[in-house]
C-alpha cells in the first residue's frame, strides 16, 4: 500500500539516511542502546510503544533488558499495587503493558480495531444493538475486579437472562464456555469480554489464584484520564514514529491493525509534522523534530541484547528485512504469531536463544545464525548474566550451538 509523500521536497532534496543510523535511532528510543535507571521503567514502557504481554514473563524481560536493576517483582508491584502500569488490549487486539496514565492513548488510539471486530460480528449474524447492550451492562458491573465467572453471573442478572453453558472451540478441542441468551441470540461471555477490553470498557485487574479479573479503567487506574478518539489516534501515531520511525503508513497500519483508510486519515492529519527520508532507496517518514537526532544517531558497537518472546522492537514494521535475513525469517517469526527470543547485534537478529531455570540456576542456549566473534560472544555472556540477575538466579551458564549447515556470517 503506497502513500503519497508528505513533503513538497523533490526526490533530490530528501535526505539520505544510512541503515546504521536508523538502527541506532531505534535502539536508542527503545532504551536498548543504554539501559534506563530502574526508577524510569514505567516511562520506558511507554517509550517503546508498550511491552507485549501475551506472555507476561516475556513482557517483564522486555523491560528488564531496557532497565538497569529491574526485577520481575517490580513489574508486578507497578501493575497490581501502585497501578502505574496497566495490562490492556490495544495494538492488533493483543495484550500489552502500558503506563496507566497513557491508557486512553493506546486503547482509544486503536478504536478502529474495535470497529473492525464489530463489523465481523455483524456479518456473522450478531446484533450490534444486543452486543452494545451487554457491553453497557458490563461497564456498570465492573465497579471492582471480577473473575469471568463472577462477571457472567452478574451480567445474567443485569440483562434479565440466565447464564448458560454451550460448547465452544478451544485449542484443538471443544470446551464448555459461558454464554448468555439475549433476544434469542446466544453470546459468548468471553467473546463479548474481549470486545469490551478492546473498546476500553474493561482493563485487567489483579489475578486471583489462576484466574484473571477485569475491572472498569476509571475505577482501577489512579491517573485515569479519558480523551477523544481523534486525539488518541493522533498521539499514538506520534508515539509510534518516535519509537519506530522512519516508517510508512503501511507500517503504521500493520502495527495497529486499524483499517488502511483509518490509518491514512490519521497520517494525513499530522502530515505537517512529518518529513520524508531515503533509507536505502526506500522513502519513509519521521517526525520533523526527530530528523536532527536521526542524522546524528550512533551506537557503540557491538551492541548486543537478548530480546525475549514478542519483543516490541521486532513488531514495528511490516517488512522485517532490516531485522533478519530471509533465510532465517521463519526461525524468528514462527507460525501462529509466535516470535522467538533473539540475539540482537547492532539492531539485527543474529541468532535465537532459549533458557531454563532450575533450582536458581539459569541455563541459556544460543543458536547463532553464523560465525560469532569473540567480542560478540563476550557481550552475549554479559547479557546472560544480566538476565540471571533479573530472574534472581544464583548462577548462569551460557552455551553456544554450532551454526546450522549453510549459515554464513
Amino acid at each position: 500500500m503506497a502513500f503519497p509523500m508528505t513533503t513538497k521536497d523533490s526526490p533530490e532534496e530528501i535526505p539520505s539516511i544510512s541503515s546504521e543510523r536508523v538502527a541506532a535511532f531505534r535502539l536508542t528510543r527503545h532504551h536498548l542502546a543504554a539501559r534506563a535507571p530502574v526508577s524510569a521503567f514505567v516511562q520506558v514502557t511507554g517509550d517503546m510503544g508498550g511491552a507485549q504481554a501475551q506472555v507476561m514473563s516475556a513482557a517483564q524481560m522486555s523491560l528488564g533488558t531496557r532497565t538497569q536493576g529491574l526485577r520481575a517483582t517490580d513489574v508486578e508491584k507497578a501493575l497490581w499495587q501502585d497501578r502505574t502500569l496497566a495490562r490492556v488490549w490495544c495494538m492488533r487486539g493483543t495484550v500489552y503493558l502500558v503506563p496507566s496514565e497513557d491508557f486512553a492513548v493506546f486503547v482509544r488510539g486503536v478504536a478502529g480495531r474495535a470497529d473492525r471486530d464489530a463489523r465481523w460480528m455483524a456479518k456473522r449474524g450478531r446484533s450490534i444493538d444486543v452486543i452494545e447492550r451487554i457491553v453497557k451492562a458490563m461497564e456498570r458491573i465492573l465497579d471492582r475486579p471480577l473473575t469471568r465467572k463472577e462477571l457472567s453471573e452478574r451480567l445474567g442478572d443485569s440483562v434479565g437472562t440466565k447464564k448458560r453453558v454451550r460448547l465452544g472451540h478451544g485449542w484443538g478441542h471443544q470446551a464448555e464456555v459461558d454464554a448468555l441468551e439475549v433476544d434469542g441470540q446466544t453470546m459468548s461471555v468471553g467473546g463479548i469480554l474481549s470486545y469490551a477490553c478492546i473498546r476500553g470498557v474493561a482493563v485487567a485487574g489483579p489475578p486471583r489464584g489462576n484466574e484473571s479479573t477485569y475491572v472498569r479503567p476509571a475505577v482501577w487506574l489512579p491517573k485515569w484520564r479519558d480523551i477523544s478518539r481523534q486525539e488518541a489516534e493522533d498521539e499514538l501515531l506520534l508515539r509510534y514514529l518516535r519509537a519506530h520511525g522512519p516508517a510508512t503508513v503501511a507500517d503504521f497500519t500493520w502495527w495497529t491493525y486499524v483499517t488502511a483508510a483509518s490509518a491514512r486519515a490519521i497520517w494525513k492529519r499530522r502530515e505537517q509534522e512529518l518529513v520524508a527520508v531515503n533509507v536505502g532507496g526506500r522513502i519513509s517518514w519521521i517526525l520533523r523534530d526527530d530528523l536532527p537526532t536521526l542524522e546524528r544517531a550512533k551506537i557503540k558497537r557491538p551492541l548486543v541484547r537478548l530480546l525475549p518472546f514478542f519483543d516490541s522492537f521486532l513488531l514495528g514494521h511490516q517488512d522485517k528485512g532490516h531485522l533478519v535475513e530471509r533465510k532465517h525469517y521463519q526461525r524468528v517469526y514462527r507460525p501462529q504469531g509466535w516470535l522467538s527470543p533473539v540475539v540482537l547485534v547492532d539492531g539485527s537478529v543474529k541468532g535465537i536463544w532459549k533458557s531454563e531455570k532450575r533450582a536458581n540456576r539459569l541455563s541459556i542456549r544460543v543458536e547463532p545464525f553464523g560465525t560469532v566473534s569473540s567480542e560478540v560472544r563476550d557481550r552475549v555472556e554479559e547479557e546472560g548474566e544480566a538476565l540471571g540477575k533479573f530472574l534472581e538466579a544464583d548462577s548462569v551458564r551460557t552455551k553456544f550451538a554450532a551454526p546450522k549447515t549453510g549459515s554464513r556470517p
